[in-house]
């Protein structure tokens, strides 16, 4: 009887002892704090970048940022400035038209500007081209007053050889709305070059 209970002590100690040795059980993990950002997950593709950059990458290269739009070419311009109302003086309507003909890219772009002044028949040849001379001088002096480079402007007297009207009618009567209309200055501005047109100094050439 004594050595059955002392059988009995010895089974219960190794269940006891094996049970110590066994795997534990798992350990509960401390709640997560959301309130720390360190423990929050970014979004999925969130690099910190704006939609705009995003945008702005090649869908081929996304390393490569996309080539900005090219801006329209300038184009040149011309405009017709009447001496009708005046024969040698600019008037309200021709000031208008000029500050509009400065308000122009081409202009803003340092383009040549050609002068053309015209005159119509009544008088010489001579005095007629030194009449529309004189108009496409007053037409030049209200540029250069508004800041264009003198330089940038040429001159050319036409006389009475280019009309846009009839000096007179058909029955040889004087015209003189047509004479009005032939009295003008034509303004041509050329659009300037663009940088990528320019010739380009080798600094290993140059002084």
């Amino acid at each position: 009887m004594k050595n059955r209970s002392n059988w009995s002590c010895a089974a219960a100690l190794s269940v006891a002892l094996a049970a110590s040795c066994g795997p534990q059980a798992n350990k509960a993990e401390p709640p997560i704090n959301e309130s720390n950002p360190a423990n929050v997950a970014a979004p999925a593709g969130n690099t910190g970048e704006s939609e705009q950059e995003r945008q702005s990458r090649s869908i081929l290269r996304p390393d490569i940022a996309a080539p900005m739009p090219e801006l329209p070419p300038i184009e040149p311009i011309h405009a017709v400035i009447s001496f009708g109302a005046s024969s040698f003086a600019l008037d309200e309507a021709g000031r208008v038209a000029l500050d509009a003909l400065l308000d122009e890219p081409a202009t803003k772009s340092g383009g040549a500007i050609v002068l053309r002044g015209h005159s119509d028949s009544r008088g010489s040849d001579g005095d007629n081209r030194a009449a529309s001379r004189v108009r496409a001088e007053k037409v030049r002096d209200y540029l250069v007053e508004k800041g264009v480079a003198p330089e940038r402007i040429t001159l050319i007297a036409l006389g009475e050889t280019r009309p846009v009207a009839p000096n007179a009618t058909l029955d040889g009567s004087d015209d003189p709305e047509g004479r009005a209309r032939n009295r003008r200055v034509d303004v041509d501005v050329a659009a300037a070059e663009t940088a990528g047109n320019e010739e380009t100094t080798d600094p290993d050439t140059s002084d």
